[in-house]
């Protein structure tokens, strides 16, 4: 009786998706092994201005930045140590009909995003004289860490600390 050889299937791997070519891409700063990362998402309506804005006032860097039309921002990512954000602009797709702008619902938010940075003081300090409205002081917390809640321009709720949940026990 004659056995068979299996065949291999051969996989032929699928070129990497690419930004438009008038999009700006940085060079990664996190390891391609994210799986299970984070990445808290926002609309804005003026997203240039908030990039600009979160770049200066937070530390973040621009990593993708995809333009629109009518100077809108079709997708941004924004790096800040090895964390990210995404943004774009306030524009009624299907996923823009879905989230509502903080000015929109009373200046309320139904999350935030808390991002963990080396020295919240000098941080709060540059967040403050770059125009962030300070919401809660900096303070230290019971639970250990040091951080401070703002506002953008728009009205977003950002939180900073040194608070970090993976080396707290």
């Amino acid at each position: 009786m004659a056995t068979k050889a299996k065949r291999k299937k051969r996989v032929v791997a699928k070129p990497p998706r690419r930004a438009p070519k008038t999009a700006t891409r940085a060079k990664p700063t996190r390891p391609a092994a994210a799986n299970g990362a984070v990445i808290p998402c926002m609309r804005y309506d003026n997203a240039p201005a908030a990039i600009e804005f979160l770049c200066k006032a937070f530390g973040f860097k621009k990593h993708l930045v995809v333009p629109g039309e009518n100077g809108t921002v079709m997708h941004a990512e924004l790096a800040i140590g090895n964390g990210m954000v995404m943004c774009g602009s306030n524009v009624k797709s299907d996923f823009g009909r879905m989230m509502a702008l903080p000015n929109e619902i009373g200046g309320r938010e139904t999350q935030t995003a808390y991002i963990i940075v080396p020295d919240p003081d000098a941080h709060y300090a540059g967040a403050k004289a770059a125009g962030a409205t300070i919401v809660l002081d900096i303070k230290s917390e019971d639970y250990g860490g040091r951080g401070y809640t703002c506002r953008d321009p728009e009205g977003h709720i950002w939180t900073f600390g040194s608070y970090d949940p993976w080396k707290m026990r």
